[in-house]
């Protein structure tokens, strides 16, 4: 199983080395050429038609990640959309680049927080955002729960629902424990799905 860091000349980070003893740093008819099932594939976005190069690799079983040097929500979205496992910082420090690949490894999908909750409002509206079934989701939420609810799915944190509604981030915490468990939701990415007229898994 290689660990395949696909760039362009001068993109090479010395912690992807020091995260990885034996990666190998490849172009990308390279790594359309060696990357095969179970092989970690880090894929720069600065590159010219990486979406299909994710795309392409991911379908045989590779896991990618997807590194940039400017991340932003609308690119991680779209590289989960190509069948990335993962969106991170190309300058990320070694020990967070291991802990990714540990976890995509596993099947789970590896964003920074701080891109979460912006993830969560651009899959919201991806998904097809405000809907005639979300209005039959909330009819049994309180009015404060339904404002929750809505800002929490547009991406928004605890911490500004708590400044939009004016009310403490307690409060916000308390009001989610009782959407997830009136909806019969486990966390924020079902509370989307839910009001997206998604089933929840």
């Amino acid at each position: 199983m290689a660990e395949l860091f696909v760039c362009q000349g001068p993109d090479e980070v010395p912690r992807w080395r020091a995260a990885f003893d034996e990666a190998r740093l490849v172009t990308p008819p390279q790594a359309r050429a060696q990357a095969g099932s179970g092989d970690g594939v880090w894929v720069m976005s600065n590159l010219t038609g990486w979406q299909g190069l994710v795309s392409l690799l991911a379908g045989r079983g590779a896991t990618v990640k997807v590194l940039s040097y400017t991340p932003s929500s609308h690119e991680a979205l779209r590289a989960l959309n190509a069948g990335a496992r993962g969106y991170g910082h190309a300058l990320s420090a070694p020990e967070l680049l291991s802990q990714m690949a540990l976890v995509t490894r596993h099947q789970g999908i590896w964003v920074p927080p701080e891109l979460l909750a912006q993830v969560m409002g651009g899959a919201y509206r991806a998904l097809g955002g405000e809907s005639q079934h979300q209005d039959e989701a909330l009819s049994g939420l309180t009015d404060r729960e339904r404002a929750v609810a809505l800002a929490v799915a547009e991406g928004q944190s605890n911490k500004e629902v708590a400044r939009r509604l004016e009310i403490t981030e307690r409060t916000v915490k308390a009001h989610l424990g009782a959407i997830f468990r009136k909806l019969g939701v486990r966390d924020r990415l079902q509370l989307i799905l839910r009001l997206s007229q998604r089933e929840a898994v």
